[in-house]
């Protein structure tokens, strides 16, 4: 049986707002296991990006424990975070975020900036991980002269070029018609099945959910299943 890399024990998230109290996570007990590829479904507000997040160490608990990799994430300081980050985990995002002035090369280089590598280095990374998704003839290609599944491309480029253990996308198809959709989702499963990388994945899309190996529903804050 394979380990378990992700464990979430009791997990709570809380929001206070002025006079709002809203529970975005409930109790959550969640065992993810190397090189699986898991989708995290729900409705609009359910609390699966908020999970995606507290995975990430991009967002603190207000209870409960979770281990990302070994990690007990709660006992890390903001500095230890922000390195385990760039090492083990690469985030994809419904909005690409990518910076429109730089290059797609530019883009995904940067996580490499935080490493000892070599500007040669990065480079010879970032075009291989641009050829990986199917952009190599895009290297020098701002965002704005790119579509909009090109885009998620090279976001995918970037989160994959530190050639993490663990992929984290939040509705990597959220923006994309189905054509684009398609290449995104295709891609993932590749990384999972011919790279070995364990990916979660939040959508709502239940055609998007069957790319994924496993899936888990959550509804106000709860895992049902």
């Amino acid at each position: 049986m394979s380990e378990a890399i992700i464990q979430t024990t009791k997990l709570t998230k809380e929001f206070i707002r002025d006079e709002f109290h809203v529970v975005a996570l409930k109790d959550v007990n969640l065992e993810i296991a190397k090189g699986e590829f898991v989708a995290l479904m729900g409705p609009s507000g359910s609390g699966k990006s908020t999970l995606l997040h507290l995975i990430a160490a991009m967002d603190r608990p207000t209870g409960g424990e979770i281990r990302v990799l070994g990690h007990a994430l709660r006992e890390l300081n903001d500095r230890q975070i922000a390195h385990w980050r760039n090492e083990n985990v690469g985030f994809i995002f419904q909005q690409f975020n990518l910076i429109p002035v730089l290059s797609a090369l530019e883009n995904v280089e940067l996580p490499l900036k935080l490493t000892n590598l070599r500007k040669s280095e990065r480079i010879e990374h970032a075009t291989t991980a641009l050829k990986l998704v199917g952009l190599g003839d895009r290297l020098h290609h701002l965002p704005r002269q790119l579509s909009g599944g090109q885009e998620q491309r090279v976001a995918m480029a970037r989160a994959i070029v530190t050639d993490p253990s663990l992929i984290l996308a939040d509705e990597p198809t959220g923006n994309l018609d189905a054509t684009s959709a398609l290449e995104v989702l295709t891609i993932l499963g590749r990384l999972n099945k011919e790279f070995g990388k364990t990916v979660v994945m939040v959508t709502h899309d239940p055609h998007a959910a069957q790319f994924a190996t496993k899936m888990h529903h959550l509804e106000k804050g709860e895992l049902t299943n």
